[in-house]
């Protein structure tokens, strides 16, 4: 009876993660500040509610993914050496132009202790939201235990996808001057329920990633089949359910091209070449209909439906970027002396935006809250140790992700590790160029997405009667 009910109450906790992704996008990407702390009270409870129905699942947990476990505690602490009152003196020793700052009425100091962190209350905000993200990521490990909840997961990821991709471009479609989510002005670019066109084009990129990695866990392995069984197959999957996911792939990549986002394009049709051709290497024995399957995009979604709504646009938009009109990179070219004063210890979560106007260029007259730079604002608000400490936990992801890639014969790993795969190498161009993981909704998707490529080298397959052998 015991049993039964803590099955009910795992099963009901699991249905509450999904519920999360479902409404998160929503309210304008969560990056606003209500949003995002909504988000945090629903994961905080999840990850309290899941401790106390399961005493044990801490030890699970640290035994199973120590590594993880240390390098998120030891990011959270690296934070926290930025926010946490210091004495003065040790402060003037470590970071004098900490105190400078503090002396020269920028922020009041009336005290003998103060923080490393140039915006403190920023860093609170950067650091909950941090402790949201590791919770979230090991809640993900805990309660995405079997091959069904694996595929729900994906199907979750894939369906948010979809919705907002039908969204964002019926907005732009339907001729809509003001948005159904918060009233706001509607352009010719679709953004769906989000604000900033490049965190849509970057949380598309994200579940198309997913909704591939479901399409090629549906795909059917085996070998020695006849001419008559293989078209039997091809025959099946073109009439099951599992071709709704292949027109919802194409209107996500419509709505992809409708962002005009230069590198959320780019990113999107680079990680899924080359995460395909590394599948065409490592998958044993290789599948015809995989390669069908990666013909069939090129063709139907790029070459014809992309051409049709706007990736000229797209690719004249890449042909045009000019540097000399840009001014992102007099960002990262202003931003580098900030790097050089406090890229070992970072300068506190949240604080570029303090810092960034004493350096700025006053050729640049837009307002920049952000780096334009992923990497270059984790190590400058992070430190270099800090931006390390959560770099190894996407490495560690990647390289399980691999793994599954490599030695799993069972294509529902497999897929998964691909959607990981295309998901991190997307994010790891559009990281350079922008800032997506700003946006909650898509750090959220995408810390799942590793966590889900982290499982897919270890979960157990159940084996149907009839199944081919893992």
């Amino acid at each position: 009876m015991v049993s039964e009910q803590f099955q009910k109450t795992e099963k009901f906790l699991f249905g509450f993660l999904l519920f999360i992704l479902i409404w998160l996008p929503l309210p304008l990407g969560a990056n606003r500040p209500w949003a995002w702390a909504l988000m945090q009270m629903s994961i905080f409870a999840l990850g309290g509610l899941l401790v106390l129905i399961d005493t044990k699942v801490v030890n699970r947990l640290w035994s199973k993914y120590r590594t993880f476990a240390m390098l998120w505690l030891a990011f959270l602490a690296w934070q926290l050496l930025n926010i946490i009152p210091l004495p003065a003196a040790f402060i003037d020793f470590i970071r004098t132009q900490r105190l400078d700052y503090l002396q020269a009425g920028i922020s009041a100091h009336t005290s003998a202790w103060a923080s490393l962190s140039f915006d403190v209350g920023q860093s609170h905000i950067v650091f909950v939201k941090s402790l949201a993200y590791c919770f979230l990521f090991f809640i993900t490990l805990s309660l995405v235990n079997s091959s069904k909840r694996l595929k729900f997961t994906l199907v979750t990821i894939s369906a948010v996808g979809i919705f907002q991709a039908i969204y964002g471009a019926l907005e732009i479609l339907s001729g809509l001057q003001y948005s159904l989510v918060f009233r706001l002005p509607v352009s010719h670019i679709a953004t769906g329920s989000f604000v900033y066109k490049n965190h849509y084009a970057n949380f598309l990129l994200l579940c198309l990633s997913a909704a591939i990695g479901y399409l090629i866990a549906s795909l059917h392995i085996g070998s020695g089949a006849t001419t008559r069984e293989r078209l039997r197959r091809f025959l099946q999957f073109w009439l099951s359910n599992k071709v709704l996911f292949r027109i919802g792939i194409i209107i996500m990549v419509i709505a992809l091209v409708m962002s005009r986002s230069r590198m959320g394009n780019s990113a999107f049709f680079i990680s899924m070449t080359v995460t395909a051709t590394l599948g065409l290497v490592f998958f044993k024995p290789r599948q015809k209909s995989y390669i069908a399957l990666f013909i069939s995009m090129l063709v139907i979604d790029v070459l014809i439906v992309s051409s049709l709504f706007g990736l000229k646009q797209v690719q004249e938009r890449i042909e045009q970027t000019n540097l000399a009109q840009e001014s992102r990179d007099e960002v990262i070219t202003d931003t580098l002396p900030l790097l050089k004063q406090f890229g070992f210890l970072g300068s506190g979560g949240g604080t570029f935006y303090t810092l960034y106007p004493q350096v700025q260029n006053e050729r640049i007259q837009h307002f920049y809250d952000h780096a334009h730079n992923e990497y270059l604002q984790f190590a400058l608000e992070f430190g270099i140790i800090g931006s390390l400490l959560i770099g190894g936990v996407v490495l560690i992801c990647l390289k399980h992700s691999f793994s599954a890639m490599r030695n799993r014969r069972h294509p529902l790993p497999r897929g998964t590790a691909f959607a990981c795969i295309m998901a991190t190498m997307g994010m790891a161009l559009h990281c350079s160029v922008d800032f997506p993981l700003q946006a909650p909704a898509n750090s959220v998707f995408f810390i799942v997405i590793l966590a889900l490529g982290s499982i897919s080298r270890t979960l157990k397959i159940a084996r149907p009667a009839r199944s081919q052998q893992e």
